[in-house]
């Protein structure tokens, strides 16, 4: 059974992993999670991410990610691969320089966007610099 302490943002197999862990394990991870669904609504979220995003998990679950809780992340470089990869029933697994602004000040992140054809859940992984 996978471990919150061996799992790492940059695990080739980080998007099974992620889908096994509970929400304990998901709150142990040290860097940001965020699942949604095929719609785009928020469905996972962990607590390093409520706590750097300075979001509770109330507010985020069930509400639409690149509309609602960011819509920061509403464009070419994140939404929109995660609807080219749906349509085209294609796997992503990109990671990408990217700045964060809604809420706070400018934060320098990589978010690590994962997808699978017909899976349940998609990730946006967010690790901050340490």
């Amino acid at each position: 059974m996978t471990t919150a302490q061996a799992v790492s943002f940059v695990d080739a197999q980080l998007l099974c992993e992620l889908d096994r862990l509970g929400d304990e394990e998901l709150d142990a991870l040290d860097f940001g999670v965020i699942g949604i669904d095929a719609e785009g609504v928020v469905r996972r979220y962990n607590a390093f991410e409520s706590k750097a995003a300075g979001l509770s998990l109330a507010r985020v679950l069930g509400q639409p990610l690149f509309t609602v809780v960011a819509p920061c992340m509403n464009n070419f470089m994140v939404a929109q691969r995660f609807d080219e990869a749906r349509e085209t029933a294609s796997t992503l697994d990109a990671t990408v320089d990217y700045v964060l602004t809604l809420r706070m000040r400018p934060v320098k992140v990589k978010l690590r966007l994962l997808a699978a054809p017909g899976g349940a859940n998609r990730y946006v992984l967010v690790q901050r610099a340490l």
